[in-house]
């Protein structure tokens, strides 16, 4: 028996649609470690076409044959192969892709060497049309101490967690490890999943030495990101949620390089 598809039907409003497709799958994913060459986590997926304005809708199920056509596959390397296919498979013009994964690094405490999982929330865009684009996003949790108060005060300074989000185009190929390392010099300190006593203490100590506003920050990470080999562009955005104050700090730049 055939069925009728309306997705092909004509629309006749004449209104072409810039994005359709689904949104939030969950889809297990493979990423390039440059310490154990790959790791496996699990992905919230979004993925896009245009709709040209004679169609009356898109074949959403398409999307997801798509995904299981490249399991195992989904890497930066693979980006340009799964929307070269989105454009082929919908007939469209422009395709995008949108992938954001923990991504997990084994961290040592400073003094003890206690072993702990950090997790870093991390985003792959990239679309294909006239032009391609691809975008890496790292967000890096930080510590930051005010020089402000460490100025002004005769005992002790206030400090906060943050977070820093750095998004980078590039030529050729960047570690996600490279990027969380320059944002976690240029805090006051790192951030640890584990910490034994002297390790607080050193960790206290080292953002009391290291005083930082979110502008300090930034400019750090950028003079840094300015000297990472096949970097083209980026944006840093840095976000305090201050322990003294009822709002948040934050500074933001981006740069063609």
């Amino acid at each position: 028996m055939k069925l009728k598809d309306i997705q092909n039907q004509p629309d006749f409003r004449n209104i072409d649609i810039d994005k359709v497709g689904v949104k939030d799958i969950r889809y297990p994913i493979v990423v390039l470690d440059k310490k154990n060459k790959f790791q496996h986590t699990i992905a919230n997926i979004n993925m896009y076409v245009d709709l040209p304005h004679h169609f009356k809708g898109t074949h959403m199920s398409r999307f997801i044959e798509i995904l299981n056509e490249h399991r195992g596959e989904i890497t930066v390397k693979k980006f340009p192969a799964i929307l070269k296919k989105m454009r082929e498979r919908f007939y469209a013009r422009t395709a995008h892709l949108e992938v954001e994964f923990p991504y997990f690094i084994e961290k040592r405490a400073p003094v003890s060497g206690a072993k702990g999982l950090m997790e870093y929330v991390c985003r792959f865009s990239g679309s294909l049309g006239e032009k391609k684009d691809f975008v890496l996003e790292v967000r890096v949790p930080i510590t930051t101490l005010c020089p402000c108060s460490r100025e002004i005060s005769e005992r002790g300074a206030h400090n906060q967690r943050g977070v820093v989000k750095v998004s980078v185009r590039f030529e050729g190929f960047v570690w996600i490890e490279d990027i969380i390392k320059i944002v976690e010099a240029s805090a006051s300190s790192p951030v640890y999943s584990i910490l034994k006593r002297p390790d607080e203490k050193f960790v206290t100590e080292h953002a009391y030495d290291n005083p930082r506003f979110v502008e300090d920050v930034v400019r750090d990470v950028s003079v840094k990101l300015a000297r990472l080999k096949g970097v083209t562009y980026f944006s840093i955005e840095a976000e305090n949620w201050e322990s003294i104050h009822n709002h948040s700090a934050y500074a933001y730049l981006e740069r063609q390089t």
